[in-house]
């Protein structure tokens, strides 16, 4: 899902995969927020777009609704090195320290804010020394270009001398301790919004209902035998061809995707959205930068050996690093993308009747709305993107319920998310076809 970092902005997407055709898995709604504004004055009137890790950024709404769970490794994983730096406002986490301790409890996630407050708090120190010294290497630098005799000069040239050596010293010091700061401050998570429940995913309240269990006067079938009765599917071939969890969608499944991502497009282009198509490879920074661990244990994602890329595990990825390191004036906003892209995810840990036939697969379709807005728009746009996803729903006559989840089961990033479960027959129970 989403990991943004905007000043003065706010990112809300939201995506409707096609890969499980029977059931159109729309994406839940998940709000994040980050902690401090990154730098663009909003007397300048645009908005200045940084993606980074959401949960160490702005001082600003930020909302994803995206189609499956996070990318694991959102936090920095141990031993794994940074390759870019978030604009973390470190003040915020000492000022808010006991709030953050208690945040990070609720969600039973990692950080230490201890350890990030203590780091900083010493990297503070050592800079300050370090521009101290810098600070004297100038004066002696001034005062030498005045007259002077040749034991006060060279006493001067001693004195610089051994301040650079200290400076250049202090300095690789003082970069090893930013980078250790900068992997701890990223395992903090994002702080919650205030009517998330507390506590484990049994927890969670229900937003809506719509529908009702639908009886039927027969023994019902799941998707899985009903597909390969009616030859819409092939597994096998596609375990021989690529592996496990691949699939050959065949005759009506084929145009049923089509006439699915047609229709999804239809339905919001009147919205305001504009369409795109986004890349599959996407540089692994970027990926970092949206707040998951491409390399790390467990990941979702896959990594192309010998390069810098990734296959996207979400069009949120692509779509926010077109407006990485931009500036947007605030008369475009709010900016809305309807994006259409392929998600490749290893879904690492998967496992049981929940993965049967076309779940938990390596790769599907999907179709994301994706928005960057101002941040007092923030909320309504929220509201507007999950009740779109269930009307879209509702349209296709599914029995479904919304959740608002639990501390527990937001992850690092998320502020807020909503999770949408519809009632499946072939499986007797309810069933999360987006999060």
């Amino acid at each position: 899902m989403a990991a943004a970092a905007v000043a003065g902005g706010s990112v809300h997407t939201l995506g409707v995969s096609t890969a499980l055709l029977y059931r159109l898995p729309l994406s839940s709604s998940t709000l994040l927020r980050a902690f401090t504004p990154l730098a663009t004055p909003r007397s300048t009137r645009k908005l200045e777009w940084r993606y980074g890790a959401a949960r160490c950024a702005a001082n600003v709404a930020v909302s994803t609704q995206d189609v499956a769970p996070a990318i694991s490794g959102a936090g920095a994983d141990e031993g794994l090195k940074q390759t870019w730096k978030a604009s973390i406002d470190f003040k915020f986490i000492r000022e808010n320290k006991e709030a953050i301790a208690t945040n990070i409890q609720n969600r039973k996630c990692g950080g230490d804010v201890e350890q990030v407050v203590q780091l900083y708090e010493q990297s503070v120190s050592l800079n300050q020394e370090v521009d101290k010294l810098r600070a004297e290497r100038n004066a002696i630098a001034n005062a030498m270009k005045g007259k002077l005799d040749a034991s006060r000069r060279e006493e001067l040239i001693e004195q610089g001398k051994q301040l650079k050596e200290q400076v250049s010293e202090l300095e690789v010091e003082l970069t090893m301790l930013q980078e250790k700061l900068q992997m701890e401050g990223q395992r903090i998570p994002n702080m919650t919004h205030p009517a998330v429940p507390i506590g484990s995913e049994d927890v969670a309240t229900l937003r809506k209902e719509v529908g009702s269990q639908r009886e039927f006067p027969f023994p019902v079938r799941d998707h899985v035998d009903l597909g390969l009765a009616l030859d819409l599917f092939d597994f096998e071939a596609a375990s021989e061809v690529s592996g496990t969890k691949f699939y050959y969608l065949k005759n009506e499944a084929v145009l049923l995707e089509m006439a699915l991502i047609n229709w999804t497009m239809s339905k919001l282009l009147p919205k305001g959205f504009t369409p795109l198509s986004t890349p599959d490879l996407i540089r692994s920074t970027v990926v970092e930068k949206c707040g998951f661990q491409p390399r790390g244990q467990n990941t979702q994602v896959y990594s192309v050996e010998g390069t810098d890329l990734c296959l996207a595990g979400t069009a949120e990825i692509p779509v926010g690093g077109m407006y990485m390191d931009s500036m947007l004036p605030e008369s475009a906003l709010p900016l809305k993308l309807l994006a259409y892209s392929h998600c490749f995810r290893t879904e690492a840990g998967a496992a049981g009747s929940a993965t049967r036939g076309l779940y938990r697969v390596h790769q599907f379709s999907k179709v994301e709305m994706f928005v960057i807005c101002r941040p007092d728009e923030s909320d309504a746009l929220h509201e507007e993107l999950i009740s779109l996803e269930e009307e879209l729903y509702a349209s296709l006559g599914l029995h479904f319920k919304t959740l608002d989840m639990s501390t527990e089961d937001l992850g690092a990033p998320a502020y807020r998310k909503y999770d949408v479960e519809a009632w499946m027959p072939g499986l007797g129970r309810y069933g999360e076809v987006s999060e």
